[in-house]
């Protein structure tokens, strides 16, 4: 396959821009659908002349179908795009990358979807998808499956859908609310993945951050008690990582923090903790959730995070916590990569 793959770029190398380019349309088709070609040609950064031409083939080759809502993916188009996921990973190099960035972190597995989060609100989408179809293939009955919050775990949420072993999946917030937007607090998704699954879910109404009096007075109550004995039997955790300063601006921290965060170095945040770049912990908060040593007794742990400005900060939490599986993207993984040549 590989000398095949070779030939083909020296001797039809306009043949394989072709096919990436349908490649392409076929996957943001699925992401966005149904989808206006106005729309979709935005998305592709395409002319709609050259769009035009290329859905018209697609449809004639009954991948596309075309309505007054828009465009869609057939399921001959579903299939096709599932069977050329590998191919077009092989082709443009994310193998070798998802190799090279699992050896550097030292993580167990490494998914990379081509785009870079920090440019497109659709490569998201995708590392969403991935995240949802690792949760899919990683299922079995009975498990619980511990979820934080945030807008790449909302995508998460979003592109999940139903198998028989969700059905008996329980949903729990990893942590208490913020003080965000509702749909990026971890209630809201580990209710919606429930929703989208047909699986089950608990509540945790308690703000993430509070006091020493509040905590002791909190962790007596029964349902509290409750939902943090399921987050200790979670079979699965999946979870964000934050930029620093994005999340402690988010739990409205104090001038002071801020300004220990800025001169510790802090980069990165999860679970309440903030980690510098050496991945050591310069500051944590208390909170109701699950607890950083606790992963060590989680059957897998799996981060979720994109773009090249989250580089430095999933380095850092990939290098204190132990991984089984980094869910990322192109640019993330290359800015990683090009910073540790640099060092």
């Amino acid at each position: 396959m590989d000398k095949i793959l070779n030939l083909q770029k020296q001797l039809l190398p306009d043949l394989l821009q072709v096919m990436h380019k349908r490649y392409e349309i076929l996957r943001h088709v699925q992401l966005m659908q149904p989808v206006g070609r106005r729309s979709l040609t935005a998305a592709l950064k395409m002319t709609e002349r050259v769009l035009r031409g290329e859905a018209d083939f697609l449809r004639a080759q009954g991948l596309l179908s075309v309505d007054s809502t828009g465009m869609k993916l057939t399921e001959k188009g579903s299939e096709l795009l599932a069977d050329m996921e590998p191919l077009m990973k092989e082709l443009f190099g994310l193998n070798q990358l998802e190799a090279e960035l699992k050896a550097f972190l030292g993580v167990k597995e490494v998914i990379i979807v081509p785009g870079d989060a920090d440019d497109s609100d659709w490569t998201k989408k995708e590392i969403g998808r991935a995240g949802a179809r690792y949760l899919k293939e990683q299922a079995e009955p009975e498990q619980i499956v511990a979820v934080s919050g945030g807008s790449t775990m909302l995508a998460v949420a979003e592109m999940m859908l139903p198998t028989p072993a969700f059905k008996m999946t329980t949903f729990v917030p990893a942590r208490g609310g913020v003080g965000e937007a509702v749909e990026l607090e971890a209630n809201y998704i580990a209710s919606l993945m429930a929703k989208r699954t047909g699986g089950k879910y608990r509540m945790m109404h308690v703000p993430d951050q509070v006091s020493d009096e509040v905590y002791q007075t909190l962790i007596r109550e029964p349902h509290i008690q409750e939902v943090l004995s399921s987050l200790k039997k979670a079979r699965i955790v999946i979870y964000g990582i934050g930029d620093a300063k994005t999340m402690a601006l988010r739990r409205k921290s104090d001038p002071g923090i801020l300004k220990k965060l800025e001169e510790t170095k802090a980069v990165g945040e999860s679970f309440g903790y903030y980690f510098n770049r050496d991945g050591e912990i310069v500051h944590r908060i208390k909170t109701l959730g699950l607890k950083l040593e606790e992963l060590d007794q989680v059957e897998k742990a799996v981060a979720v995070a994109g773009g090249s400005s989250k580089a430095e900060a999933i380095v850092a939490i990939c290098s204190h916590i132990s991984q089984d599986t980094l869910i990322t993207d192109e640019g993330a993984a290359r800015a990683i990569l090009q910073n540790a040549i640099a060092m």
